[in-house]
């Protein structure tokens, strides 16, 4: 019987050491364009830039130490684009109500995408040196998946701000 127990044991283990080496490494994608999302490994610790909000979803705007230090030097009300290296991370959710504040308040609550911007002017000479993608999250799966069109936006619509460098958001006052 303590054979059996430990066959048993043995078995789950291993099954359970199989499972888990098949979860998920969102650092393996890549856009269609060529944009890694292992580029942008750490974002979750980036300092943030600003927020926004649609009817659709809460967003929250975070940049890389390169990106942020060049907004505390004036980039780009100063004229100048941010240097190559910059990159700057749109973190999108769904909104829900709170149920727990004494007011009026929307928070997020499924994560949705990480709509991604690096810039490299080698590599994206046709959109002012920014390279666009965006990753789609799924909950039920808790995966990402690379977004088979470029992006949902992209260079299209940064064009109307390509007097800030092609960035819609500020460095907000803290």
């Amino acid at each position: 019987m303590k054979r059996k127990s430990r066959l048993l044991v043995t078995a789950t283990i291993a099954v359970l050491g199989v499972t888990a080496g098949y979860a998920q490494d969102k650092y393996s994608l890549k856009s269609p364009d060529g944009i890694a999302f292992s580029d942008f490994k750490g974002y979750e610790d980036w300092a943030v830039v600003s927020s926004a909000r649609t009817d659709e979803v809460l967003k929250v705007i975070v940049a890389n130490p390169i990106m942020i230090e060049a907004y505390k030097a004036g980039v780009p009300n100063n004229g100048q684009p941010f240097p190559d290296g910059s990159k700057i991370v749109k973190l999108q959710w769904k909104p829900k109500r709170s149920t727990e504040a004494p007011f009026a308040v929307d928070v997020p609550d499924v994560f949705t995408q990480a709509f991604v911007i690096e810039k490299d002017s080698q590599r994206f000479p046709k959109s002012g040196g920014w390279g666009y993608a965006l990753f789609n999250y799924e909950a039920a799966s808790d995966t990402f998946t690379a977004n088979p069109s470029p992006s949902d936006c992209g260079h299209a619509c940064h064009v109307a701000v390509k007097a800030k460098d092609h960035i819609f958001h500020p460095y907000q006052k803290r």
